[in-house]
């Protein structure tokens, strides 16, 4: 444990390092075990658990009774807590895990960071930009590890996928097609009135939300994911994951233009079950002016129908000017195939992770780098939060990121600007 860490100093301070961390020096033995508080452990709170598990996991966070039960069985020596502020304020933690809705995110995330706890959370980062930027600033002036839960990023084949972009295997790429075919979203609330069960402490649940919405069983514990309330749908969730990709590789960040190419009418309660969208964005250093194409739902790419591409669900598809290169979380292809044939493989250049949440925990530690930290992960989320911007205007997004403005088009500001509930703000 590192409970009184400054009595413990002395005492370890031949296996010990320094790192400077929030404006002052913590010492970390090597054997030592960070003491670790959870917000949200169902659903992707589980996973991360078991990521962090083999640290000391000091206190666990739910507004769900029967989950936080559930979970005691596995860390009887956790203390427990409905309201994160309250745990945060009585625990003496090193690190914080935020898995509870995205509307929670930003202020989970900022009392965290605010009160010198390094901090993985998961995607998308923060419900809306105006968070994002805030977060991201906030971590780069504390000077914390951070961590956002894309943990594909840590798979061997994203690596290899790189490694073949880097080395020009496919030649200048200026076109990318991300797709999947899961969704949330596109249906209304079935009507009727409903009491939150007596386990689940809703206004806890709703926290920073400004304006109160009443409880709906699809509101927990999964289906809160479709709701423009409490998170950004499909593409915000998992465009974190596939769009990671092209940002990885080809060193994508701000787009200048989003456009809705093809969805249903903007709805102000759902998200939308399908959605195609362009990302514009300006060339940078070596890498020229791209177009990254988004699709969820039933839309794909022509290139299937053209019969280019094998039946994959979801995937990414960087066009180049030498061949095209078909991937997704697990494999990838070079096409056309008979036009890589001989093709000789780099050899393998990007180390190999020693797995998402242990790469956090060993950056805590010993000062080594996080491959998510939230000033990579900040502009991937507001990515994917600017296309569903685009779709909710109904307009074509010109943005200045500089301003976090959308240029002429005030009818975002109410999506990119966020408002909470009094006693929630950042």
């Amino acid at each position: 444990m590192l409970k009184n860490k400054n009595s413990r100093r002395h005492f370890i301070k031949q296996t010990t390092f320094t790192i400077l961390t929030a404006g002052s020096a913590r010492s970390y033995a090597a054997n030592e075990k960070l003491n670790i508080g959870i917000i949200g452990v169902f659903n992707r709170g589980k996973a991360n658990l078991d990521g962090v598990k083999n640290e000391n996991i000091t206190a666990l966070c739910d507004v769900d009774s029967n989950f936080l039960s559930a979970q005691s069985r596995n860390f009887p020596k956790a203390n427990q807590y409905a309201d994160f502020r309250r745990m945060i304020d009585s625990e003496n933690l090193d690190a914080l895990v935020v898995s509870s809705p995205d509307h929670t995110h930003a202020v989970a995330t900022s009392f965290g960071l605010n009160n010198g706890l390094h901090t993985y959370c998961e995607k998308p980062l923060t419900h809306t930009i105006s968070e994002c930027r805030t977060i991201t600033n906030l971590a780069r002036e504390k000077n914390l590890v951070t961590q956002m839960g894309t943990q594909i990023h840590a798979g061997e084949n994203y690596r290899r996928v790189v490694e073949l972009l880097n080395s020009n295997a496919i030649g200048k790429v200026n076109e990318v097609h991300v797709w999947v075919a899961s969704t949330f979203g596109g249906q209304p609330r079935t009507k009727g009135s409903y009491d939150a069960p007596n386990n689940l402490n809703y206004n806890l649940w709703l926290g920073p939300q400004k304006k109160y919405t009443p409880y709906h069983p699809t509101h927990h514990p999964f289906h809160w994911r479709q709701w423009w309330d409490f998170a950004g749908g499909t593409l915000a969730d998992i465009g974190c994951h596939y769009i990671d990709l092209s940002h990885w590789a080809l060193n994508l960040r701000h787009p200048s233009k989003i456009k809705v190419i093809d969805g249903p009418k903007p709805d102000n309660e759902y998200t939308p079950q399908s959605l195609v969208v362009d990302f514009h964005y300006k060339e940078i250093g070596k890498q020229p002016k791209t177009k990254l194409r988004w699709y969820h739902g039933k839309s794909r790419p022509p290139h299937f129908s053209e019969g280019i591409l094998p039946n994959w669900g979801n995937g990414c598809l960087f066009i180049g000017n030498k061949g095209m290169l078909l991937a997704d979380y697990n494999k990838h292809l070079l096409l056309p195939e008979k036009d890589f044939k001989d093709f000789q493989k780099p050899e393998p250049s990007i180390p190999k992770s020693i797995g998402h949440h242990q790469e956090w925990i060993e950056a805590i530690k010993t000062g080594s780098e996080t491959t998510c930290n939230f000033d990579y992960s900040g502009p991937l989320t507001e990515v994917v939060l600017l296309g569903n911007i685009a779709h909710r205007t109904n307009t074509p997004i010109v943005w200045d990121h500089k301003k976090m403005k959308a240029t002429g088009q005030s009818q975002a500001d109410e999506f990119i600007n966020h408002q909470y509930s009094k006693g929630w703000e950042l």
